[in-house]
């Protein structure tokens, strides 16, 4: 069993790195899938973010895909909306209704970054090369980030990377690398709060970040396989994905959403490894 957290975190990792998050709105609905209550579920998946954002900090900074200012004001932001977020999940909690509230937030956001990255821009904006950023928005970004991380136990960057390219103009990539950095402050406030008055499983989080830490690096490298209207492409499908799962949880048929998680992970690395073994037989038969 210990195996599979780790390959279970390896997968997620490699989403990590590529889409820009944490991994935790991924690893959060697939830990409720398995068995974990709610809270736990968050708890954990916020350790798992620490790992995991680190790994492809670290991998996005030697690929120079960070506008550092933006990533700091993002970051700042984002772990001040962390403590307003706490006491609300708590009472959720404690009045049970976790259950079922934080899934359908889950859904009804999902459900509108879905929308906003395959639907298709009639007008082409000009992407930012992560200049001077606009402060307001930054911070209006990284608060909305924060306060889902600490909500919904994610690193924030499934929010910040799409609003990133739909209200600041970044290309893919800057996106990735500049939300990572700020989650990596985002995900550590959240963690610690929730870490000091909720019981979780910690070995199963290190196990889970034991993995992330190798596939992190991975994903973050794939990135440069890819256009910009791919990697958006390919971050709107895992949405759509996350919220069936979602969604088929809510009806108790949580293993048909494991399923359908399970479906999009064999079949995106899958394609992963067949366009890095495509690009290795180019370039040795040029």
């Amino acid at each position: 069993m210990e195996l599979l957290y780790i390959i279970l975190g390896f997968a997620v990792g490699i989403l990590s790195g590529y889409f820009g998050i944490g991994g935790g709105f991924i690893l959060t609905p697939i830990l409720m899938l398995i068995g974990y209550s709610p809270i736990a579920a968050i708890t954990m998946s916020l350790m798992y973010a620490i790992g995991s954002s680190a790994s492809g900090v670290f991998a996005h900074f030697k690929m120079k895909n960070v506008a550092w200012k933006t990533a700091i004001i993002l970051g700042i932001s984002g772990v001040t909306a962390t403590q307003l977020a706490k006491p609300i999940v708590l009472w959720l909690d404690e009045n049970n209704y976790d259950e079922t509230v934080i899934p359908v937030i889950y859904a009804m956001i999902i459900a509108y970054f879905a929308y906003s990255l395959l639907k298709k821009d009639p007008k082409k904006k000009q992407a930012s090369k992560g200049g001077e950023p606009n402060i307001v928005k930054t911070i209006i970004i990284g608060f909305i980030g924060g306060f889902l991380s600490s909500a919904l136990g994610v690193g924030g960057g499934f929010v910040m990377v799409p609003l990133l390219i739909s209200l600041m103009g970044f290309e893919s990539r800057k996106a990735v690398g500049t939300s990572l950095v700020s989650v990596f402050l985002i995900v550590i406030a959240g963690f610690l709060s929730y870490a000091v008055v909720i019981e979780f499983d910690f070995i199963v989080a290190l196990l889970l970040i034991a993995g992330a830490l190798f596939g992190g690096q991975i994903g973050a490298k794939l990135t440069g396989l890819y256009s910009d209207s791919q990697i958006k492409t390919y971050f709107g499908l895992l949405y759509v994905t996350t919220l069936i799962s979602i969604l088929l949880e809510l009806f108790n048929l949580d293993t048909a959403g494991i399923i359908v998680i399970g479906i999009y992970f064999v079949t995106l690395l899958g394609k992963f490894i067949k366009d890095i073994l495509q690009r290795k037989h180019s370039t040795s038969a040029s």
